[in-house]
């Protein structure tokens, strides 16, 4: 294991030597999309010079080599979220994709008119649309657990919102707007108590700490590979092997087949009935090179340095009269969400933008956590393994010189 240096490991991502605006660049958008180390690149390089062909469908050298690397991939990524079986890992094009697998291959099958699926409020878009449209189109009901004064979940109410009509459970692991931790475990503990499955949005949580499935007892558990360091244009569901092999196929077309005849038409053995059409090899194969760059290094070495650039970050905001800052609970992931008062987020982060920092602004695809907190937007600054005090720093004197200007 390669010991972690964040000045060193920052040398591995070429774009972080970039001028924004004749000004060194500070990047505080991973939870938008990481930047990738040159290992993703070379990976993906690789892939195109030496091992490109479609996949599973030839009997020639390339075309069983690209195979072959993308089921090893696929088995990378079994063991990187603890999966009992390879199988059990669909590839799909990103989260928001695998989570309308689930509603489309399971949930709409199984779903009536008045069945109920518990959210909280503070879900990204991605893990509340595809349940919108169960609502729809059956009837199902979304209910809402709000947040408590600290914007964390109200696991009160969490229990409180079981019925005999609960069919599922969808949270995230880590919120994206506000960097809030979710207890995972004690929601899915209390939610098997029930027999409801629960599904879990790990996009913010696995770059940030490891995850295993097996330990946190879901039943479906979903990212995407651009939070991760990898690429864009990939992501994974994984579920339980006997729900996998009771869902129906989502989308239609090659490769998800067993037989087409005019008349009728058999799927495929799962994983492949849920992965219709060419998969995106390229980006597939180089998701292994994005986790194998990751877990070089000791992750709790990882999460210290990130914990405390939050921390350093929290303590200048503190001394800026002006800002107002979201979930500020004492366990969370590197997310800083907050609001200059009396300017508008998107103004904040132009001015931000100007002195060579990139955070977020707006809704961050999670409006009705938005309503909950009584603002249209928040800026946003995301941490990642790359960064360093001193972008903290130029963080902080950016802000307070945006500060100035607008209040």
């Amino acid at each position: 294991m390669t010991s972690f240096d964040p000045y060193k490991a920052r040398a591995d991502f070429p774009i972080l030597a970039t001028k924004a605006h004749g000004k060194p660049l500070v990047y505080l958008d991973s939870a938008a999309s990481a930047q990738k180390p040159r290992a993703v690149m070379d990976a993906m390089v690789d892939v195109m010079e030496s091992s490109y062909a479609n996949v599973h469908r030839g009997i020639h050298y390339l075309s069983n080599k690209a195979t072959d690397l993308m089921e090893a991939s696929r088995a990378r990524v079994a063991d990187f979220v603890g999966a009992g079986d390879v199988n059990e890992v669909i590839f799909t094009r990103g989260a928001t994709e695998a989570v309308n697998l689930v509603a489309y291959g399971w949930a709409m099958d199984r779903f009536d008119e008045g069945d109920e699926i518990i959210l909280s409020v503070a879900e990204h878009h991605a893990n509340i649309v595809p349940w919108h449209f169960l609502r729809e189109r059956k009837g199902v009901v979304l209910k809402w657990v709000p947040l408590r004064a600290d914007h964390s979940l109200d696991m009160e109410a969490y229990q409180a919102a079981f019925t005999d009509k609960t069919k599922l459970v969808a949270m995230g692991h880590m919120s994206n707007a506000l960097g809030t931790i979710n207890p995972v475990k004690q929601i899915v503990k209390l939610a098997k108590a029930r027999n409801v499955p629960v599904l879990l949005d790990g996009c913010q949580a696995v770059p940030h700490f490891p995850v295993d499935v097996q330990e946190l007892g879901c039943d479906f558990y979903v990212f995407s590979a651009h939070k991760l360091y990898g690429p864009t244009g990939v992501g994974a569901l994984w579920a339980r092997a006997e729900i996998l092999d009771s869902m129906s196929p989502f989308q239609g077309g090659g490769e998800m087949i067993d037989q087409v005849a005019e008349d009728a038409v058999t799927y495929g053995k799962v994983p492949h009935r849920f992965e219709a059409g060419t998969p995106a090899i390229v980006e597939i194969v180089s998701l292994t090179a994005a986790i194998d760059y990751l877990e070089q290094f000791d992750r709790g070495a990882i999460m210290t340095h990130e914990r405390a650039l939050l921390d350093r970050t929290m303590a200048g905001l503190a001394n800026l009269q002006s800002v107002e800052t979201y979930g500020n609970v004492q366990d969370k992931g590197a997310i800083v969400s907050f609001n200059v008062r009396g300017a508008h987020a998107s103004d904040v982060a132009t001015l931000l933008d100007r002195q060579g920092v990139a955070v977020r602004s707006g809704h961050h695809c999670a409006q009705p956590l938005m309503a909950r907190l009584g603002v249209t937007a928040t800026a946003r600054a995301s941490f990642g393994l790359y960064n360093t005090a001193e972008d903290v720093d130029a963080f902080l004197a950016a802000l307070e010189k945006a500060e100035g200007m607008l209040v």
